[in-house]
Protein backbone atom coordinates (compact mmCIF):
# COMPACT_ATOMS: atom_id res chain seq x y z
CA UNK A 1 0.00 0.00 0.00
CA UNK A 2 1.35 2.90 -1.11
CA UNK A 3 1.93 6.09 2.04
CA UNK A 4 1.74 9.83 1.40
CA UNK A 5 5.38 9.95 2.66
CA UNK A 6 6.13 7.85 -0.56
CA UNK A 7 4.29 10.21 -2.76
CA UNK A 8 5.49 13.28 -0.92
CA UNK A 9 8.87 11.76 -2.10
CA UNK A 10 7.93 10.24 -5.25
CA UNK A 11 6.68 14.70 -6.28
CA UNK A 12 9.74 16.11 -4.26
CA UNK A 13 12.32 13.81 -6.53
CA UNK A 14 11.02 15.57 -9.52
CA UNK A 15 10.32 18.86 -9.03
CA UNK A 16 13.00 20.03 -6.85
CA UNK A 17 11.76 23.20 -5.66
CA UNK A 18 8.75 21.98 -4.86
CA UNK A 19 7.15 21.87 -0.66
CA UNK A 20 4.84 19.12 -0.92
CA UNK A 21 2.28 18.21 1.86
CA UNK A 22 0.58 15.02 1.74
CA UNK A 23 -2.28 13.68 3.29
CA UNK A 24 -4.13 10.15 2.43
CA UNK A 25 -5.77 6.89 4.17
CA UNK A 26 -3.98 4.61 1.39
CA UNK A 27 -6.12 4.62 -1.47
CA UNK A 28 -7.37 8.66 -1.34
CA UNK A 29 -5.09 10.82 -0.99
CA UNK A 30 -4.76 15.05 -0.71
CA UNK A 31 -1.44 16.92 -1.69
CA UNK A 32 -0.73 20.65 -1.61
CA UNK A 33 2.38 21.34 -3.83
CA UNK A 34 4.12 24.69 -3.54
CA UNK A 35 6.73 25.81 -6.30
CA UNK A 36 8.17 29.00 -7.73
CA UNK A 37 8.25 26.45 -10.69
CA UNK A 38 4.55 26.81 -11.05
CA UNK A 39 5.20 30.47 -11.32
CA UNK A 40 2.90 31.75 -14.96
CA UNK A 41 1.38 28.35 -15.61
CA UNK A 42 -2.00 27.74 -15.24
CA UNK A 43 -3.81 25.34 -12.94
CA UNK A 44 -3.75 22.92 -15.19
CA UNK A 45 -0.32 22.98 -16.30
CA UNK A 46 0.65 22.98 -12.45
CA UNK A 47 -1.13 20.00 -11.87
CA UNK A 48 0.05 18.37 -14.99
CA UNK A 49 3.27 18.71 -13.51
CA UNK A 50 2.59 16.95 -10.59
CA UNK A 51 1.10 13.83 -12.55
CA UNK A 52 4.14 14.07 -14.90
CA UNK A 53 6.58 13.38 -11.45
CA UNK A 54 4.43 10.85 -10.61
CA UNK A 55 4.22 9.30 -14.06
CA UNK A 56 3.05 5.21 -14.10
CA UNK A 57 2.59 5.56 -9.98
CA UNK A 58 -1.04 7.52 -10.94
CA UNK A 59 -1.95 4.44 -13.12
CA UNK A 60 -0.58 2.00 -10.72
CA UNK A 61 -0.44 2.51 -7.16
CA UNK A 62 -2.30 5.45 -6.46
CA UNK A 63 -5.68 4.80 -6.25
CA UNK A 64 -7.18 8.97 -6.49
CA UNK A 65 -4.88 11.99 -5.86
CA UNK A 66 -6.76 15.54 -5.53
CA UNK A 67 -4.00 18.39 -5.38
CA UNK A 68 -3.89 21.82 -4.38
CA UNK A 69 -0.96 23.38 -6.53
CA UNK A 70 0.38 27.36 -5.27
CA UNK A 71 3.32 29.42 -6.23
CA UNK A 72 4.90 30.76 -3.06
CA UNK A 73 4.43 34.20 -2.28
CA UNK A 74 1.11 34.04 -3.90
Amino acid sequence: MVTPEEIKTWIEEKLESAVVEVEGDGQHFYATVSSPDFAGKSMVVQHQMVYAALGDKMKADIHALSMKTVVPGE
